[in-house]
């Protein structure tokens, strides 16, 4: 593992955790009771809900989420009415209409009537305890965007690679193919620094093509297995992406925080991450961080930034939208802990290193490149986004940090239910795996008829197909850099969705321990 204190920065580990779909007002917002310096909610905001009749009736922000289905709506072009009040039109577009976050109760009771009460609520810092702690204790970023006013595959992209190369919605054909842009991870690995994707379903760091060579399957690790293993025996890499559980399962609840799955699962899982970092002899070398990939249509009341913005690299999005790629998206959690951040710390827009810059996804690549003394930049978002070791505030490493977090409470009253149709994330990560697996019926088929318990065990099922082929290839002395591509099968993994049992799926899942 290389090292990287000759840049001066006490942080040899970085720790990812990527949530999904809430904005930063749904799950934080009622934290500036906590803290008046946090820009959260103060009461007063709401949204019409119909921007064109000036005598509409309004909606205020609440503080009454609980349990959050159904799902909003946070495609492109729902993202476009929210922001600016008004459906997407060119017409509307040639106006360069302000982004008044008007539009969410509008947008909201478009797709399902009654929803604007969906969207326009929050959650009481106690439902959400273990966030409450971290806010308190560490630090909280109030001015963090996504990259872009798009879906959840877009947004992960700029993550890793500060571009969704022209990508504005889940394109299940170019994501299955693979994603060709370069990545962090090929930026540290050529610089001789160590990484690991720590997941829970099949990892959705497979969209990018360059993660399927053969020099990167070492990488990949069972969370269940191998995380507090890691964390106990200082064995953390120096670049740590923890992936989520994407399925909701009676033995293994979904943990991600996409609607409709229980926050305080995903909570749990926070807390469980959080104090297997705390308890590990790396702990005053790493920095974790979590962030939500997109708001998921919930309100925020913060305008995206739509100046001076770059295109990553001069792609330009399908019609009819032909999105440039220089506007973010909507404002999302983002916390910093570590033993060198105060309490309380709140970082606001950053300060550098162009007078337009923000903080978004493409801040990730760009800090990691500052800490480990990386060459070059991905793309010019990474290289204009603003960056956060100035989160890290203190000189020497506190020894006051809770070794525990506050237990949250359950939101749900009822148990998964795992013969739920699919979301479309999770359509495509059965996708993706079909295609690692080589299974091109089900890839380019129809998936109307899956549940989540079925997609649950034929994406860990597929995932271990093509790791054994990985296996396969590199015993057979196949070249490093040699992308791995699976032959085309004909059998299907799981014939009948009711042979799923929990602790089958549950065994499953842990025998694809590296």
């Amino acid at each position: 593992m290389a090292d990287n204190n000759e840049n001066g920065y006490p942080i040899k580990t970085v720790v990812l955790l990527v949530m999904e779909n809430r904005s930063f007002d749904h799950m934080l917002g009622w934290m500036k009771s906590l803290n008046p310096e946090i820009d959260g909610l103060t009461g007063q905001e709401s949204n019409p809900l119909n921007t064109s009749d000036p005598n509409s009736g309004h909606i205020k922000f609440g503080d009454g989420s609980v349990f959050v289905d159904p799902n909003p709506g946070h495609s492109y072009q729902d993202i476009y009415e929210q922001v600016y009040g008004e459906p997407w039109s060119q017409e509307s577009v040639d106006k360069k209409l302000p982004p008044t976050m008007q539009g969410f109760a509008q947008n909201a009771n478009r797709i399902q009537n009654g929803m604007a009460e969906t969207v326009m609520n929050g959650f009481k810092p106690e439902l959400v305890p273990v966030y409450k702690e971290l806010v308190t204790e560490f630090a909280v970023c109030d001015r963090w965007f996504a990259s872009m006013p798009a879906s959840t595959q877009p947004n992960r992209l700029y993550v890793h690679s500060a571009t969704s190369h022209g990508l504005i919605g889940n394109d299940s054909k170019k994501l299955n193919a693979g994603m060709p842009q370069k990545t962090i991870f090929d930026s540290l690995h050529d610089a001789g620094h160590s990484f690991g994707i720590y997941y829970q379903s099949a990892p959705s760091t497979l969209y990018y093509k360059n993660l399927r060579k053969l020099k990167y399957a070492t990488k990949f690790h069972p969370f269940d297995v191998t995380f507090k293993l890691h964390c106990k025996e200082g064995k953390l890499p120096n670049y740590v992406v923890i992936e989520p559980r994407y399925f909701d399962l009676l033995a293994l609840p979904g943990n991600d925080d996409h609607p409709s799955h229980d926050v305080s699962t995903g909570q749990k899982f926070v807390k469980e991450v959080y104090e297997a970092l705390r308890s590990s002899p790396q702990w005053n070398e790493l920095l974790f961080m979590v962030v939500y990939d997109e708001h998921g249509g919930f309100y925020d009341h913060v305008p995206t930034p739509v100046e001076g913005v770059p295109n990553p690299d001069d792609l330009v999005g399908p019609g009819p939208y032909n999105f440039k790629f220089d506007r973010l998206g909507v404002r999302v959690p983002a916390m910093f802990i570590s033993p060198w951040i105060e309490p309380g710390t709140v970082l606001h827009t950053p300060s550098g290193p162009q007078p337009t810059s923000q903080y978004e996804h493409s801040s990730i690549p760009a800090t990691i490149k500052k800490f480990f003394n990386l060459k070059d930049f991905l793309t010019k978002r990474d290289a204009w986004a603003g960056t956060f070791e100035v989160v890290l505030n203190r000189t020497t490493p506190r020894t006051d940090c809770p070794v525990t977090l506050a237990e949250p409470m359950r939101l749900r009253d009822f148990e998964a239910k795992e013969d739920n149709k699919l979301s479309d994330f999770q359509e495509e990560l059965v996708q993706l795996t079909a295609s690692l697996k080589g299974d091109h019926k089900m890839k380019d088929g129809p998936l109307d008829g899956m549940t989540v318990a079925h997609a649950a065990e034929y994406t860990s099922e597929a995932f271990k197909v093509f790791m054994a082929e990985c296996a396969k290839a590199k015993k057979n002395g196949a070249a490093e850099d040699s992308v791995v591509v699976v032959e085309g099968t004909e059998e299907e993994i799981i014939t009948n969705k009711d042979s799923l049992k929990p602790k089958t799926f549950f065994q499953k899942l842990f025998s694809c321990a590296d």
